[in-house]
């Protein structure tokens, strides 16, 4: 069962929790903008599914609902910034224009964060770019919930990737997906609504693919993306790695299995590497490559090309990265937002903890 609510109700009584746990206005209403993000993209997994997670990381003191966000080293295009145990919907905006800032002087700029928390999805930030005529890139590393290719110990974590490019005519290219084979949170959907999972998304806790959508409570693992050795998981593992190091070991946040957990119950490891979560987030001018304008051109070429592609048998058309998620905001914001009834039970929870109305 579902029930739908507005984009605003949700926006408001989000913004609402995030000022009860002690945030400034602003930070709250850009911390509900980054997440509320995902439910209006149709990425459910990461949206206010995840707001009493959030909730319960402070409780535990492990987010500062006031966090004095810094630069902490820099040169013309690069910085590492500080989040100071923030909430990541709130450090990571702060860290990508920084970014922009750096690309508008230098052509390019990238800067990797130390001492943040979960950053709701990597589109959101990427695409932020787009606005100053720039290509955008976010990535960030997460719990240790992965097992590397032939390994049974969970190392990584789904370390999603987003890259936005610009168009002139077309909607722009936004391609933002994890490096394993399904997110945690695609299992939590399962999960409520009490489904198997795919083989090749898990394995038990000696190696074996699973199904059970409830594997890792069992000591299993999320596989990296390719499932298997025979379908290329060395690839998916690969990318988990670089998402790892380019956010954490290059910031100073923990990285591997020392990555902190998004869940509250779980302790932090000990004798951390790092601190808090890391992110990696890139700007470049397109200007600095060639004139934005004809870029964007190409991009249109590039794009139209690609979508008058021959199709396979049964299919309609072939997809650009970004369609999907694309139409599904243009859907969202105008007949609402679907959530699940335990997702909706948790909220009302939520609620009832701040005595807001839900």
């Amino acid at each position: 069962m579902e029930q739908v609510f507005s984009y605003e109700h949700l926006s408001t009584f989000t913004e609402e929790v995030f000022i009860k746990i002690g945030c400034p206005q602003d930070q709250a209403r850009l911390a509900a903008t980054v997440l509320l993000s995902a439910d209006l993209r149709g990425i459910d997994s990461h949206g206010v599914a995840r707001l009493s997670g959030y909730v319960r990381l402070w409780e535990a003191g492990r987010i500062n609902a006031t966090p004095d966000i810094r630069i902490v080293h820099e040169s013309p295009s690069t910085a590492v910034v500080d989040g100071d145990s923030g909430l990541g919907l709130v450090v990571a905006p702060f860290a990508m224009q920084v970014a922009i800032s750096k690309a508008q002087t230098a052509g390019t700029g990238w800067v990797s964060v130390r001492n943040s928390n979960h950053f709701g999805i990597a589109g959101y930030h990427a695409m932020k770019a787009l606005e100053h005529d720039m290509v955008g890139m976010a990535m960030t590393n997460a719990s240790p919930l992965v097992a590397p290719t032939f390994a049974t110990e969970r190392m990584l974590g789904t370390n999603p990737i987003a890259v936005a490019i610009p168009a002139k005519e077309q909607p722009p290219f936004v391609a933002d997906f994890a490096t394993t084979t399904a997110a945690n949170g695609k299992l939590e959907i399962l999960q409520r609504k009490q489904q198997e999972a795919p083989l090749g998304w898990i394995q038990d806790k000696v190696g074996i693919p699973s199904s059970n959508p409830n594997e890792l409570k069992s000591g299993g693992a999320l596989l990296p993306l390719g499932g298997d050795r025979e379908h290329g998981s060395h690839k998916g593992y690969c990318l988990g790695a670089i998402v790892d190091i380019f956010s954490a070991v290059l910031s100073g946040a923990n990285y591997g299995p020392w990555a902190p957990p998004f869940v509250s119950f779980l302790p932090l490891p000990p004798d951390p590497v790092g601190k808090g979560l890391g992110h990696f987030f890139g700007a470049m001018r397109v200007d600095a490559f060639r004139p934005a304008d004809e870029f964007k051109e190409h991009m249109d070429t590039w794009i139209n090309r690609f979508r008058s592609a021959e199709t396979v048998a049964g299919q309609e058309k072939v997809l650009i990265p970004g369609d999907p998620e694309r139409e599904m905001e243009a859907d969202r914001r105008i007949s609402g937002i679907p959530l699940l009834e335990p997702v909706v039970k948790d909220l009302g929870e939520v609620a009832m903890k701040f005595k807001i109305d839900f």
